[in-house]
């Protein structure tokens, strides 16, 4: 049996900009995708800790070291600049195997930079 499992959350993430007149989707650091292995085009939950919305889009590689973190398309619509959010993204995994690995996370703070 397979179940699905959180691989991947960049934690408290600040929205930096929005892109309303676009495809849609979010556009992160590819260093801080890197960190947490969510690879660009990958399907990723987006939960905004400031309105408790939470939607499913597309990760889409921003500049290396901008801390970059952009709502893009109707997304744009579902958080404003300055709001944390927790991006996630999951993986289908065998139940046994879900219970030895553990989820990627890295903490961010108000800079998008991850803390340490």
């Amino acid at each position: 049996m397979f179940i699905e499992f959180c691989k991947s959350k960049l934690a408290h993430a600040t929205i930096t900009d929005s892109h309303l007149h676009y495809e849609g989707s979010i556009t992160v650091d590819i260093d801080l995708l890197n960190v947490v292995d969510i690879v660009p085009g990958e399907k990723v939950q987006i939960l905004n800790m400031n309105n408790g919305q939470r939607f499913d889009t597309y990760a889409i590689e921003g500049k290396a070291g901008s801390g970059e973190v952009c709502l893009n398309g109707p997304a744009a619509r579902l958080g404003l600049i300055g709001d944390k959010i927790m991006i996630l993204s999951y993986a289908m995994v065998d139940h046994q195997e879900a219970k030895t690995i553990k989820t990627k996370v890295a903490h961010l703070n108000d800079k998008n930079e991850i803390k340490v």
